[in-house]
């Protein structure tokens, strides 16, 4: 018997239009990607040398995801995740194998409209064949609740020649409790990239841990973090990088804006096994401009507002 999930299919969308997802790209069928409510496939769509695989699991869905040899994708593959119920938990595992001097880019987004306690983990490993690239962008829309418990787990294998980036975004809503990790081991000439952009208010919790190993001649990563932290928010940002590679370049860049009683931390590490490799480190912690927030109050904005049009220039 064939289950009907239109009731959810709806719901997820409806989510999504009002935190400004576009609505076509859960209609066109011309778009290749997957929408999973809870642990259950609302739709799936795929493309020629592009083959999606998942299973149902306890809790949610575990996920392949196979691009052939010498395919580049046109268009973006949209990944949507999402959790109506105000409590429980999502899990997805999630794998993915690029082919050789393929290339991909992916747009996931994640909605928890309702939560009262909710937790959404996402253990991830990705692949990428020699000379492959991949694109990942995530964004995330929450309530104004904050009882969620977001934990994205990604390691990433990079063959020699490989690209690999990824751009978090969660500044819509209440972040809740927010738990980041990234491992990235990369051979010759590849390159990692790395951007995250979190909007902290009350009392949300941010760690983020980004750790990258420039394992061979030539390797290349760059992790930047964007935090803003207003009122009892708090942000810890762990950056590493393991260069033993010759010629491996890479840099840590960490930027945290607090106001109020926010509270703001960044630990960079960096080892370096080779003379020839050259790792660097920048790191500022500071508040929201005063002279800014104090010219928006004039022109009739609350200081809250003052300070969420700040935040969406600095974050955007």
């Amino acid at each position: 018997m064939k289950l009907d999930f239109s009731h959810e299919f709806s719901l997820i969308v409806s989510s999504f239009q009002k935190a400004g997802a576009s609505r076509n790209i859960f209609l066109d069928s011309q778009i290749p990607g997957i929408i999973v409510e809870g642990n259950s496939v609302l739709a799936k769509s795929e493309h020629k040398g592009l083959k999606i695989k998942t299973r149902k699991i306890k809790e949610g869905v575990e996920m392949k995801i196979y691009l052939d040899n010498g395919v580049k994708m046109e268009k973006p593959v949209h990944l949507c995740f999402g959790l109506m119920a105000k409590k429980g938990r999502q899990v997805i595992k999630a794998e993915f194998f690029i082919g050789k001097k393929s290339k991909i880019n992916f747009i996931s987004h994640c909605s928890f409209p309702f939560p009262q306690g909710v937790d959404h983990f996402m253990k991830a490993k990705v692949h990428l064949a020699e000379g492959a690239e991949m694109n990942y962008q995530e964004e995330h829309y929450h309530s104004s609740t904050g009882k969620i418990f977001v934990w994205p787990k990604t390691e990433i294998f990079l063959k020699k020649g490989a690209k690999f980036s990824e751009e978090f975004k969660l500044i819509k809503g209440r972040v809740g409790k927010l738990k980041i990790e990234y491992f990235t081991y990369q051979e010759d000439k590849s390159s990692s990239f790395f951007l995250t952009k979190i909007y902290g208010k009350k009392n949300d919790k941010i760690d983020i841990q980004e750790t990258i190993h420039l394992d061979k001649r030539g390797a290349k990563g760059i992790a930047e973090s964007r935090l803003v932290l207003i009122e009892k928010a708090r942000g810890d940002i762990f950056g590493e990088i393991v260069a033993q590679g010759a010629y491996a370049q890479g840099h840590l860049d960490c930027q945290e804006i607090v106001q109020g009683e926010a509270i703001a931390s960044s630990t960079p590490k960096i080892i370096v096994k080779h003379p020839l490799a050259k790792i660097t480190h920048e790191a500022s912690i500071g508040r929201i401009n005063k002279k800014e927030l104090e010219t928006l109050i004039v022109h009739g904005l609350t200081q809250r507002q003052a300070v969420n049009f700040i935040v969406q220039g600095l974050l955007k």
